[in-house]
């Protein structure tokens, strides 16, 4: 869950220094390099596939 409220937020525009300070880390160095993922790539990919498993009728 850690990992995925750093991700969210991060993506969302706000600030490492605010993320860092919510979960709690003294400094951004961890909140950066260990919890935030880029998560768009990641759900364009599942969202294309999704489009492909199950195309539109139209």
């Amino acid at each position: 869950m850690r990992h995925s409220f750093v991700s969210v937020l991060s993506a969302s525009g706000v600030t490492l220094e605010d993320i860092a300070r919510l979960v709690g880390h003294s400094s951004t160095t961890v909140t950066e390099t260990v919890y935030r993922h880029q998560i768009v790539p990641v759900m364009q990919h599942a969202a294309i596939t999704m489009n492909d498993i199950f195309p539109s009728a139209s």
